[in-house]
Formats: structure tokens, sequence, C-alpha cells
């Protein structure tokens, strides 16, 4: 079930309707309620895969509760690596199975041997990165004694599938979520209102700006041959506000439909496109997953205190896991590359710390040097964008060989006016609001009448309106 379809728009109010309906009194029959929702939901996807969410479930519940209660040393970590083991099995079976079988009989013909690759051809379950790196991190966080197993099944079963973030994140950690879902929640007006602005945001950000961006961005990708240099670049440009509009819209619905229900989700992303160095960038993109690696992953390899080879090594290691966690594909380990290598230089000198405030606070424009550094920040990861988006390697280095041509001078052969407005205007209302957790979170403050507001909303669901028409799926959907 997609966020921007007509089955989504049926579901949520019902499931808001219900659950308000129940009393607050009743905090069980809610969060029963809740998980019935959320199964729902998957299973709209694939019933089959429900049940390989199920078991994931069941067994990170039951391992937690066993390192949990366990007081030999030996035993934790036994059901600790059972957990983990299982979990990455799955993870390795259905996401790279038929990468690694491909790729080793690639490497045995490049030897002149012949082999005929075994593969499954199974299908990627919606949102299993995402719901196995839920469990990982509540049985990690066991492990290391930070926080108690969750008893009660129904609780933690909502903490792992509570739909909103179910198949494409924030990725929640259990600090912050299981509290939430074991306190009794009362409806909040203004929050209420708050939610519903954002993830109206977050709609327009998909169908209006990341829908429209993608119809040009993949005709110049999947038919880059004689196009001139000018246009591919505009088809990375196109691309870049595709994936950005895209995701943050997705994170945009999820937390203003939690907040809806009562519950506050992890922030996912602050205005990315407005960094001034690529280690800003990555503290404001895909926030959730940055800061998974950070702390289960950078911190436990030495992080950034084990001397400056080693953390140059943990750098490259996180960038290139990161990388391959989006997908089964050499071009994703390229992506990851490329921004460790962006980040590298900042790394050495430990200068990974700076621009931790906003750009421009308490400004209407940025320094002409702010400006120049936002402006070197964004084309560094328009070109990473390449290798992300291309199918293949050699499809990647034959676009930024066409791109990087004397033809990157001309005109380009696209030039579609009313979107240039259209992403001009959504950057304006973005710099805007920058200083908030998302564009029109000031809204209030800024247009004080409500008739304003309400136009407001009503000039945004027009466009939503306008140009809803394929129900075109979110991209992280598929890693």
């Amino acid at each position: 079930m997609l966020f921007n379809s007509i089955g989504f728009a049926l579901f949520f109010p019902v499931v808001f309707a219900l659950y308000w309906a129940v009393p607050q009194r009743y905090l069980r029959a809610q969060n029963l309620l809740l998980l019935l929702a959320s199964c729902f939901f998957y299973a709209c996807w694939d019933p089959r895969f429900l049940g390989l969410l199920l078991f994931s479930t069941l067994l990170d519940h039951y391992t937690g509760l066993r390192v949990g209660a366990a007081t030999d040393e030996r035993v934790r970590r036994a059901w600790f690596w059972l957990s983990v083991s299982v979990n990455l099995g799955f993870l390795g079976v259905f996401k790279y199975y038929d990468f690694f079988a491909v790729s080793f009989a690639e490497g045995l013909a490049g030897l002149g041997l012949k082999a005929d690759p075994c593969t499954l051809n199974v299908v990627l379950p919606v949102g299993i990165s995402f719901y196995t790196f839920h469990g990982l991190s509540y049985v990690i966080d066991i492990y290391k004694r930070r926080i108690t197993p969750e008893r009660d099944l129904v609780t933690y079963a909502l903490f792992v599938s509570f739909f909103p973030l179910l198949v494409a994140g924030p990725i929640e950690r259990a600090t912050h979520l299981l509290p939430q879902i074991k306190r009794p929640r009362t409806f909040n007006y203004a929050h209420a209102v708050d939610g519903a602005r954002q993830a109206l945001w977050g709609l327009f950000k998909k169908v209006v700006i990341a829908d429209t961006c993608a119809g040009y961005a993949d005709a110049i990708f999947n038919a880059p041959e004689g196009r001139a240099g000018s246009t591919l670049l505009l088809g990375a440009v196109f691309f870049a506000f595709q994936i950005y509009c895209d995701f943050s819209g997705y994170s945009d619905i999820a937390l203003g439909t939690a907040r809806l229900l009562g519950i506050e989700l992890l922030r996912n992303f602050a205005f990315p496109y407005f960094s001034r160095d690529i280690a800003e960038f990555w503290r404001r993109w895909h926030i959730s997953l940055s800061t998974w690696f950070r702390d289960y992953l950078y911190i436990p390899l030495g992080g950034s205190r084990a001397g400056r080879w080693k953390k140059v090594r943990n750098t490259f290691i996180i960038f290139l896991v990161s990388g391959f966690w989006h997908g089964a594909n050499w071009t994703f380990l390229a992506w990851g590359f490329l921004n460790a290598l962006y980040i590298m230089p900042s790394v050495v000198r430990g200068a990974n710390r700076e621009h931790l405030d906003i750009v421009a606070r308490g400004r209407l424009l940025p320094t002409p040097r702010e400006a120049v550094a936002m402006a070197l920040t964004f084309a560094l990861t328009v070109f990473a964008w390449i290798f992300f988006r291309a199918p293949s390697i050699g499809a990647a280095f034959s676009y930024v060989h066409d791109m990087l041509s004397a033809s990157l001078f001309t005109i380009p052969d696209v030039r579609p006016s009313a979107l240039f407005a259209g992403i001009a205007a959504f950057m304006a209302v973005e710099w805007a609001g920058r200083e908030g957790p998302y564009a029109l979170a000031g809204m209030g403050n800024a247009l004080r009448a409500a008739w304003m507001r309400w136009a407001a909303y009503l000039l945004l669901l027009a466009c939503i309106l306008f140009f809803a028409g394929k129900e075109q799926q979110f991209i992280y959907f598929q890693f």
C-alpha cells in the first residue's frame, strides 16, 4: 500500500478513527489495533512475506529475552549471535545471494572458466532492510545492557512493524520508540495539525516534485546515448531532486501520520542540499541510517579514537557498507566509495565536525563563501548520484564520459520550464523553513491569519491532485 494511493487515503482515516475511539485506559487495545493495521498494511504488498516479518519479530523477541535472562556470558553471546546470524542470513539470501552468485560466475568467466550460477530469483521482501535493522539494534542494545528486554510481544511487535515506518524507515531505536508505545497516549490537536501539515508537505514533495523529476531523469538515464553533456548533467540534477523529494517526502509522511497517532518518530532529513561540506551532508541525509552505522559499526570499530589510519579505514568501511546496504550492485559500492573519498580530507584534518548548525541561521541569505560551499557540495553529491542511478558501473562511466565532453557547454535538449520553476519555488520554501524540523513547520507563525494558512494548504492539495496519476512507488522501497 503506497502512501500516495487511494487505498491509503481510505485506510488511514479508518485506522485514525478506530484508534482514537479506544479509551486511553485500554493502551494494550490501542497497540493491538495498530499492530493489526500494520500487518494489513504490509500484507497489501505481498501476504506471503508477512510470515517472514512475523518470524523475524518472534526470533528477536525471544532471543532478546534469552540474552537478557542469561547470567553466563557464553550463553548470552550464543543467543546474541544466533539472532544476528539469522537476521543477516535472511537479508543475505533475499538481497545479496544472486548478486554474489552472478559476480562469482563472471569472475570465473574472466579467468576463462565457464560456470552457470545457481540463482534463486526471489522477490525482495519490501522493507526487509529496515525491519531487520530494527531487530538488530534491539538485540544489540540488550546485549550491551543499554536496555532491558521487552516482555510483551504485542508491544515489541508494534515497535518492529509500526506501519508508518515499516517499509522505508526511519530506522527507529528501542530506546526512543518503545517507551512511547508503552505510554498512554491522548489526542493532541496541535500535534495532529502539525502532523497533517508535515504529511501534506511530504506528499507534495513526492507527487509534484519527485515524480515529475523522475519522468525526465528516467528518460535521460535510460537512453543516454547521443545526448549532449548538458542534457546528461540535467538528468543527474533531476535525479538528485527526485531521490531527495521521494525519500524525504516518504519520511515526512511517515513522521506526520505517526504524529497524528500520538507517536514521534526520529527525524530522517534536515535539509541536506543546504550543506556546506560532505560531512554536514551526511549528518543531514538519511539520519537514522547514518547514526545507526555510527553507533553499531563505526564506534565499535574504534571510531575516531583509534588513530588517523584506523579512522580512515573505519570511514571507508561504513561508507562501503552503507552503499552495499542500498542494494546488490557494484554501483552502490562505487557510490559509497565516492562519498568516502569526498569526506576523507575533513576526516584526516579532523574538520568533519564543522558546520553543526544550519547555514545562515537568522539571516535571509548565505554569505558568498557559504553559497560557494553549498554549490560545490551539491555538485559533488550530484556526481555521486550518477553511480547510484546507473544500472551498471560501465554505464555510469560511460554516462560521466559523455557528460564531461565539449557538449557540456551547449544548450540541453530538455528544457521543462515549468519544472525548473517548480524546483526553484520548492527550494525557496525549503530555504525559508530550514531552521525548523521540516519546511512548513513555522507556517503557523509566518501565516497568522487562518484563511492564509488554509489557502496555502488548498494550493498544495490542488497541486497534488493535478499531478496525481500513476501511483509511483517510492525509491527506497527497493532497499
